[in-house]
């Protein structure tokens, strides 16, 4: 019973049409980069519509979608953390930036596979306590405040070579945390960043260069577990469509983010997660949405 309990959650996508899958894949890549809670969308959307929830497989599998925006716009960074990192293993100059960043980007990622790993069921299962609308309501209010006390209290002057071994633990943690619905992986990394001093706009480039690996590793996972599931070509093609989606407007939405970021503080995104935070706690006090 638990096992069949498990897979309908995973697919519940499938029950999906395919305007409502690329409609949640956009939702899903624009969320997923921006520091208001993909989970959160992902979970109040199909509920405030009257669609299935598409399960948190679908919406870890979504990530993939998101490392299309990532990957093109860090390009440059990428491409030089990889190469200079391959110079410096050649010259075994291991107090190289570059190979001492790729380094800790991979101690950083630990954290929340260790997390992913000892949560999985819990997020995956039927009627799980964690994607429920209070918890996720309650999780957008609190990480509201987060980020509002980091422009508050932090100063936001630090650039990403004054990276210190301290701070990939600190965000790594911050990342781990993020696998609770309404936390936001975004979300977290970028407000742990700028409490430690980060600009606003270098705190995401950081948030997001940390986050490469855990997006790959998440979205290969789901994947990996819905092939287990022995899903139909009905299921792969509503999840391509997703992706798809996705992965358009997860380049339109981190191409904006950093303009954004670039000008301004991060005071829409704080009001905005509050405020979301209450309308779901109101929709499951009144049982407006399940």
């Amino acid at each position: 019973m638990a096992d069949a309990c498990l897979v309908g959650s995973a697919t519940g996508f499938v029950d999906l049409s395919f305007v409502e899958a690329a409609f949640l894949g956009v939702v899903q890549g624009i969320t997923e980069l921006v520091p208001v809670s993909s989970s959160a969308h992902m979970r109040v959307v199909p509920a405030l519509l009257g669609w299935p929830d598409p399960g948190a497989a679908f919406s870890a599998a979504m990530q993939m979608a998101a490392l299309v925006g990532v990957v093109t716009y860090f390009w440059r960074d990428i491409h030089g953390l990889a190469s200079g990192s391959i110079s410096a293993l050649k010259r075994r100059d291991y107090n190289d930036f570059s190979f001492q960043l790729v380094l800790w980007i991979m101690i950083g990622t630990i954290p929340i596979v260790i997390a992913g790993l000892a949560l999985s069921h819990s997020l995956n299962s039927c009627g799980s306590p964690l994607r429920s609308l209070w918890a996720v309501g309650i999780a957008c209010i609190v990480m509201g405040g987060l980020l509002a006390a980091t422009e508050l209290l932090a100063k936001h002057k630090r650039n990403l070579p004054s990276i210190r071994p301290l701070d990939i633990i600190l965000v790594g943690l911050a990342q781990a945390a993020a696998l609770i619905p309404g936390v936001s992986r975004s979300g977290g990394t970028i407000t742990a960043a700028l409490a430690l001093g980060f600009k606003r706009e270098e705190a995401a480039r950081f948030s997001f260069l940390l986050g490469l690996p855990a997006i790959v590793l998440a979205g290969l996972k789901e994947v990996w577990e819905l092939h287990k599931l022995s899903l139909d070509a009905h299921g792969w093609a509503l999840l391509s469509v997703g992706l798809i989606a996705g992965g358009i407007s997860s380049l339109v939405a981190i191409w904006g983010l950093m303009r954004f970021l670039e000008r301004f503080s991060t005071w829409p995104f704080v009001i905005y997660r509050i405020l979301l935070g209450f309308v779901l706690i109101a929709a499951a006090a009144t049982g407006a949405a399940a």
